[in-house]
């Protein structure tokens, strides 16, 4: 195998950076895992101070360098180094991640406390018991979900938001959207379906 070039050898050097990441963009495997080899490490430290768990930390790496590997093009060394820009992502990605744990503890929460839907006839005791029982199921399925899919079906259920104002809100590509929506809602029919 033929050593990288000298310009990969420069850390830190705009011009290495620039040419690192054009090699990434070309579909360069060695390039991506110079990258990786260079920031890896200092990514996965940060994802694993903010994020509860090592799992999570994990997921968050591997989701932040396949953002690097998609996004390669548009780096650029005026506005920081390689480094800075790889641990951006990872950061933003872990505090995404937060944040989508957040709203589904805050909506289970919210959901085990609220009582039974208010309606103009009273509920016979029966129907009111089967209510609860399908609430409590549906909280057990999302909690089930992986977090990234979790946050896609609350963004369209409980705040109305089509796909392509998830994919705004959150950043993430359309077409990731729709496949984490698709398999969420696969996921969820799987969950769901009467035993």
């Amino acid at each position: 195998m033929a050593p990288p070039p000298t310009a990969v050898l420069r850390a830190g050097d705009p011009a290495s950076d620039r040419a690192l990441l054009q090699r990434v963009a070309l579909g360069s495997p060695q390039a991506m895992q110079d990258v990786y080899a260079r920031c890896g490490g200092r990514g996965f430290a940060i994802a694993l101070r903010l994020l509860p768990t090592r799992a999570d930390a994990e997921e968050v790496l591997q989701e932040s360098f396949l953002e690097v590997w998609r996004r390669a093009r548009e780096f650029d060394p005026d506005r920081g180094g390689l480094e800075g820009w790889v641990t951006t992502i990872v950061r933003t990605r872990a505090i995404d991640r937060l944040r989508a744990q957040g709203t589904v503890a805050r909506v289970a929460e919210g959901a085990s406390h609220q009582g039974p839907p208010v309606s103009a006839m009273p509920t016979a005791p029966d129907e009111a018991a089967s209510q609860e029982e399908s609430r409590a199921r549906v909280q057990e399925a999302l909690a089930q979900l992986p977090p990234e899919q979790r946050e896609v079906v609350e963004l369209a259920y409980f705040e109305g938001l089509s796909q392509r104002e998830i994919s705004e809100r959150t950043g993430h590509p359309l077409g990731t959207v729709k496949t984490r929506a698709r398999l969420a809602l696969e996921k969820l029919g799987g969950l769901l379906d009467p035993p």
